[in-house]
Order: structure tokens, then C-alpha cells, then sequence
């Protein structure tokens, strides 16, 4: 490829169509796919599998090492999917020997100034707003809504069609299908606009309801509402996954508001 003023590494894998303007720097062992598109002063260092008709706008540092005192040099990547914009000055870090990638999924909108440390996985669908930041082995599900000037600490799990408020500080677990605000970060509701606009039927949604009223609402434990909530709730794919969220849990969920 002829790309005036780009400094690309004659190893790099470049698919059809790709766009990588000025002052550019694409390195070795990197694959970027057909109709990407690369803007002036993108760095995509070694490591980086981006995939198709993705974009990545200027200042963007993909592939950078993990900023972890533990990282030895490890051979470690960065994966993103199809169709993901990532606007200016995006930071993206390699995997360390914990995960050994990092992983960005399909069709995500990354907006400018955030921040993916290493080990994180964001699945497909994903917004993440401008100046959010992931510290290292962050999981965000499908379709997340991440507001801006959001922290998420380390190790932290966001499940599937969450919305967080901007500016939020999560210490624990964010559970699926809910909107969370406030400091200390708490439950504000199921997300039922967003599950609407995604083809959530009024049923699935009152369901969901249902749970997180026994989460939150009727002074159990989460043993306790795991048990009423399998005992009593009709299974269903939301239900399943929510339980599975909760069992899994490492760092405990985000607790109720209950205000003064």
C-alpha cells in the first residue's frame, strides 16, 4: 500500500480497503480487515488484530503494554471486532499473562479519552462514553451503556443492558438489565427503556422487574433471593442469567438506595 507519510511496518497484514492517513504508525504483527480506517497519529503497536470496516480516529495509542508492575514482557494482544469506532486519544493496553488479550467486541462506539487496561473484556455493542475508565480485568457485557467520566475498578464485572450514570464510581458488580447512579453507586431500576428498543417484550421485562424487586426490595440476602427467585420465578434465559450473575459474582453486587 502507498500511504503517503504513514509509517507502516512492511510485516503489518493489511485487508482490502483499508484507509491509514498521515503520520499514522501501524507496527509489526499487526492485522488490520478490509475498509478499516486508520486516522493521522494513530498508533497500532504489535499485538493488535483490529477487525473489519473499523474506525480508529487520531491520537488513538491500540496495543500499548498494560500498565502493571507485574507485565514481564509477555507476548500478549489486542483483539477488537467488526464495525467498532474508536474516537481520539483511546487508550487500549495489551493483555497480560492473566488473560493474555485484551478484547474489544463488535460494533462498539469507544469515545474519545477512555481508557481499556489490560485484560479487560468488552463484549459486542458496547458504548462507552467519553473519559470512562477500565482498570484491569474489567468485564463489560453486551450492550452496555457506560456514562461518562465513569471508573470501574479493577476485576469488576457489568452485565448485559446496564446503564450506569456518568461520573460513577463502581466498586462491585453491576448485575444485568439495570440502571445504577448515585455515590455510592446503587440500584435505580430495571432498564426498560433500553430493553424496549432492543425487542424486549413487556412480559420478559415485568419478569425481570420481579427479580430485582426480590434483590432489592424484600430485605433478603442474595443467598436468600437466589433460592426465592429459583424457587418461585418461572425459568426463562433472563432469569438464568441473572441467578448466574449473581452466583458468579466475585466482588459482591452494587446494594439498593435507600435513601435518608
Amino acid at each position: 500500500m502507498n500511504q503517503p507519510l504513514a509509517n507502516i511496518h512492511p510485516n503489518a497484514t493489511i485487508g482490502a480497503g483499508v484507509i491509514i492517513e498521515p503520520f499514522a504508525t501501524v507496527s509489526n504483527d499487526v492485522i488490520i480487515g478490509d475498509g478499516s480506517y486508520i486516522g493521522p497519529t494513530a498508533t497500532i503497536l504489535p499485538g493488535c488484530r483490529i477487525g473489519k470496516n473499523c474506525r480508529i480516529f487520531s491520537g488513538a495509542v491500540i496495543g500499548g503494554e498494560p500498565q502493571d508492575l507485574k507485565f514481564k514482557g509477555e507476548y500478549s494482544t489486542v483483539e477488537i471486532g467488526d464495525n467498532t469506532t474508536i474516537r481520539e486519544c483511546v487508550t487500549v493496553n495489551r493483555g497480560t499473562s492473566a488473560k493474555g488479550k485484551t478484547v474489544i467486541g463488535s460494533n462498539c462506539l469507544i469515545m474519545a479519552y477512555v481508557h481499556v487496561a489490560h485484560d479487560c473484556i468488552v463484549g459486542d455493542s458496547v458504548i462507552l462514553v467519553n473519559s470512562v475508565a477500565l482498570a484491569g480485568e474489567v468485564v463489560v457485557d453486551d450492550f452496555a451503556i457506560i456514562g461518562g467520566q465513569t471508573g470501574i475498578h479493577q476485576f469488576c464485572h457489568i452485565g448485559k443492558h446496564v446503564m450506569l450514570s456518568g461520573g460513577s464510581l463502581v466498586r462491585k458488580d453491576v448485575p444485568p438489565y439495570i440502571k445504577a447512579g448515585r455515590e455510592p453507586l446503587s440500584f435505580a431500576g430495571v432498564n426498560s427503556i433500553g430493553l424496549r428498543r432492543r425487542g424486549f417484550s413487556n412480559e420478559v421485562i415485568c419478569q425481570i422487574q420481579d427479580i430485582y424487586r426480590i434483590i432489592y426490595q424484600k430485605g433478603y440476602n442474595n443467598s436468600q433471593a437466589l433460592e426465592v427467585i429459583e424457587a418461585e420465578m418461572q425459568a426463562s434465559r433472563e432469569r438464568d442469567e441473572i441467578l448466574l450473575f449473581l452466583k458468579d459474582s466475585k466482588r459482591g453486587i452494587i446494594k439498593g438506595y435507600f435513601p435518608d
